[in-house]
């Protein structure tokens, strides 16, 4: 159980911290309104490193079910343990959006003006432009550079602790390489997850949570990172 307990507290606490920082420069009278892209991508990479480094050696540190496939797929990781990690994980980025919700909550009302999109945006992600099967591949792409350089990584036998550190590095270079497309989710869980929170939660001004679009981070990454896989397991 400990396993599972480290991907669900992992993977709330990058919710938390990631879409914090989405909260922190969208929402009207914060401190950090308005900072920028830069300053998000910086705070998601953060956000992803900070847990890895706490619970990699724990549960491995996945906090991703696109990761967790991907590894079965190839033997680095049981399928027996597949669902107890999916399900930790989609839960822990539940209440990680949850969290956002109530640390903010003075700023929703105040934020009235905000366009409804843009307040979609700090829970999940949405695309610069709307293009289902560029937006898919784009997904695809940035999910396979993500599991694929994990790999990478892991094979280079590096030391305790400095391979979860390469994480947010990881994260930083997809972030602002190949971000601007469709907010390089990767990962159904941070995904998925916050967006039936913010479908479940009151906010003055919300207009839908946009379902139309919401399974390409799902499915884009799940096959992206599989393929990851399978070709890292080719060629090492």
């Amino acid at each position: 159980m400990s396993h599972y307990l480290a991907e669900f507290t992992g993977t709330a606490i990058l919710i938390f911290l990631g879409d914090g920082v989405c909260a922190n420069v969208t929402l009207n009278k914060s401190k950090n309104q308005n900072a920028g892209s830069l300053f998000c991508i910086i705070g998601w990479s953060l956000a992803v490193g900070v847990p890895a480094l706490i619970f990699g050696g724990i549960s491995g540190a996945h906090f991703n079910p696109a990761i967790t496939v991907a590894f079965a797929i190839i033997g680095k990781f049981p399928w027996t343990e597949v669902p107890g990690y999916v399900g930790s994980q989609m839960l822990g980025g539940f209440i990680g959006a949850v969290l956002v919700w109530i640390q903010y909550q003075p700023h929703w009302s105040a934020s009235k003006d905000i366009p409804s999109d843009k307040i979609l945006s700090i829970f999940c992600t949405t695309p610069a432009i709307r293009n289902y099967i560029m937006n898919f591949i784009s997904e695809f792409i940035a999910t396979f550079m993500l599991i694929f350089t994990i790999l990478g990584v892991g094979a280079a036998k590096t030391a305790d602790g400095v391979g979860t550190v390469f994480v947010a590095f990881i994260i930083l270079v997809i972030g602002t390489g190949l971000g601007g497309t469709t907010g390089f989710a990767t990962n159904p869980a941070r995904d998925l997850a916050p967006r039936i929170v913010h479908f479940l939660i009151p906010i003055d001004g919300k207009n839908g949570s946009d379902w139309s679009y919401s399974w390409i981070p799902v499915i884009a990454p799940m096959c992206g990172g599989i393929a990851a896989a399978e070709i890292f397991a080719v060629i090492f």
